[in-house]
């Protein structure tokens, strides 16, 4: 008996199991696996659940009332309700104060406002007091210096609460509460003057082409004869206010009367003679009424200013 041929069936007999498992090994890491793959499986779901919050945004309650006819129909009666309420509060502004023409107030520049502030303290020797036309619509104040502007009451009023304050600063009486009074004051007395005017003018039923933003400018106008007699009265004192208001005084009274007797008597010569001399002693007692109250107030909102 060969022992060396024996010795090495044995060997090989032995070694058999462990090469079969290690192919049994490699076969399974091609084959069936340990664990499975889930790599693809996350990028997969989530593209299902995108796909699904997609449709669930698409399917919105909110776009559905928005893509309703009905809601579209009501926003659009909403705003044309809205569109007719604005014209009806408009038109009905308009009657009173007309915003729209504001514009034509504002317009004006810098050699319109030395113009009329020279005529306003030097109205003595200005002869043409008829405001231009243009195809039946006035011209710009800038180009016009008869032309009624809001620029320069405005500024006027502003600057008389300024040298008021300034005033009372001198005095040691100054007080934001009194500065405030001092211009609400001023503010509604003018408000109720130019309320009075149009009260007279609808009480002797003149017809006339004055609107409220006119007398409104030319009841402004005194502010400035008022700032005059103030700053002169601070640097020269008392005895200067009282002449230089007294100028004032009697510079917007013939300012006032020229300028609204034009206005007043415009439609005169569309009525008969009787008619027309009736009304025209009214309109000339009103144009002095208006034009004498200017002075009082002139005095009566600086008198206790100067000390």
């Amino acid at each position: 008996m060969d022992y060396s041929a024996t010795q090495k069936d044995f060997r090989q007999r032995k070694l058999q199991p462990n090469v079969r498992l290690r192919n049994t090994s490699v076969d399974g890491s091609n084959g069936s696996q340990l664990f499975e793959d889930t790599s693809g499986c996350g990028t997969q779901t989530s593209y299902h659940r995108n796909q699904h919050g997609g449709r669930q945004a698409a399917g919105s309650p909110g776009q559905s009332m928005l893509s309703d006819p009905m809601s579209n129909l009501a926003m659009a009666y909403g705003s044309s309700l809205a569109s007719q309420g604005k014209e009806m509060m408009d038109k009905n502004l308009d009657r009173f104060i007309p915003i729209s023409k504001l514009k034509y107030y504002f317009a004006v520049d810098t050699l319109y406002v030395g113009k009329k502030l020279g005529l306003l303290v030097f109205p003595y020797m200005h002869e043409n007091w008829e405001v231009s036309y243009q195809q039946d619509t006035p011209v710009a104040p800038r180009f016009d210096v008869n032309a009624p502007d809001l620029y320069i009451p405005a500024m006027a009023f502003i600057t008389y609460v300024l040298v008021a304050g300034l005033a009372l600063g001198t005095q040691n009486r100054f007080t934001p509460e009194l500065l405030g009074v001092h211009a609400s004051s001023a503010l509604v007395w003018l408000i109720m003057e130019v309320l009075a005017v149009l009260l007279s003018l609808y009480l002797v039923t003149v017809s006339t082409d004055l609107t409220t933003i006119d007398l409104l400018a030319f009841a402004g106008y005194k502010y400035v004869g008022m700032i005059v007699g103030l700053v002169a009265g601070l640097m020269f004192g008392r005895a200067a206010y009282y002449l230089s208001l007294l100028w004032c005084c009697a510079a917007i009274f013939v300012f006032m009367t020229r300028t609204l007797r034009l206005k007043l008597l415009s439609e005169a010569a569309a009525e008969g003679k009787l008619v027309r001399v009736a009304r025209n002693q009214l309109r000339m007692y009103l144009t002095m009424c208006i034009a004498a109250a200017q002075p009082v107030f002139m005095y009566w909102f600086t008198y206790h200013l100067i000390r």
